[in-house]
């Protein structure tokens, strides 16, 4: 028992060291906003211009010194979002087009951060469409000063894009060298000048108990598919509050709008709704923690 403790903590510090250089590796990634001097600094009554393409990428070139190309994509992106309707609020439109996405994707993938499609970030998981993005955003009704709770950080972007919405966002990774690595990146942003990070509070933790510390929450949004709802993010919701989660069985899962509804006596009504009206939606399983092990277990 004593070698194999061995064996999985030099594991552990390969893994952290791995870690480590992935941060450095991704840094030096990151798009131009990310080395250039920010002009505009960001607030929640930033309005870029959304109704022209080349205004927006002028103007975003000039307050936010990011990279023409991607600029453009981001725009056309938005414009097929909005004909899908898979994002119809404003304020989610600004927050998507004021979070720079090729800033959260692998380097070898960053030519497609526009893409439609889930892009794979490592330890086997990937980043989820822009589409899905919006859609679970704006079916969150996200205000500002809402609490908002994230199981599943990944890559980091669905936070980013919350950053933008509200200045209380928490967030849960399991896998400690992607959270570790996804931290760096957020930490080079910031010194880049995207002030809205600083808003994002992330461990490494099993997010199926939630965070506790911090509850209650507004709103929590989950990225990741579970068989059924978790009771202990369920508690965490607030009165009223929203959360979204994938559910069904491996691979097949719905996104489910869950209502928090207390009734005059005290007793808790969950709503439930539909997001896509039925259809399936792909995600990568719900992880817990098994002692110090990660399982890829769907039944939290």
């Amino acid at each position: 028992r004593g070698g194999l403790r061995s064996m999985e903590n030099q594991h552990l510090k390969r893994r952290s060291l791995l870690a480590g250089v992935t941060a450095l590796a991704a840094a030096a990634a990151l798009p131009r906003a990310a080395r250039a001097a920010m002009a505009t600094p960001f607030s929640f009554d930033l309005e870029p211009p959304l109704v022209d393409r080349a205004e927006f990428v002028e103007w975003m070139v000039k307050n936010r010194g990011e990279d023409r190309a991607f600029l453009e994509q981001r725009y056309d992106r938005l414009q097929a979002m909005v004909e899908r309707q898979d994002v119809w609020d404003d304020a989610v439109k600004r927050a998507f087009m004021l979070t720079p996405r090729e800033a959260f994707v692998q380097k070898i993938n960053r030519s497609h951060s526009y893409d439609h499609n889930f892009l794979d970030i490592g330890y086997g998981v990937t980043i989820s469409g822009p589409h899905l993005v919006g859609r679970m955003t704006n079916s969150l009704d996200l205000k500002l000063g809402d609490k908002v709770l994230e199981i599943g950080t990944g890559s980091g972007y669905q936070s980013a894009v919350l950053a933008h919405l509200t200045d209380k966002v928490w967030s849960i990774e399991i896998i400690k060298p992607l959270a570790e690595r996804t931290r760096g990146t957020y930490a080079q942003l910031i010194d880049a000048g995207y002030d809205e990070f600083k808003a994002v509070q992330t461990k490494s933790d099993d997010g199926y108990y939630g965070w506790e510390e911090f509850a209650p929450f507004d709103k929590i949004i989950v990225t990741c598919g579970i068989d059924h709802v978790p009771p202990p993010l369920l508690k965490q919701l607030t009165p009223n509050g929203v959360m979204l989660v994938p559910v069904g069985p491996p691979g097949a899962q719905r996104v489910l709008k869950i209502v928090k509804g207390i009734e005059a006596d005290g007793s808790t009504r969950i709503a439930r709704t539909d997001i896509y009206n039925g259809r399936i939606v792909p995600f990568v399983p719900f992880r817990k923690l098994d002692g110090d092990r990660i399982s890829g277990t769907h039944n939290g």
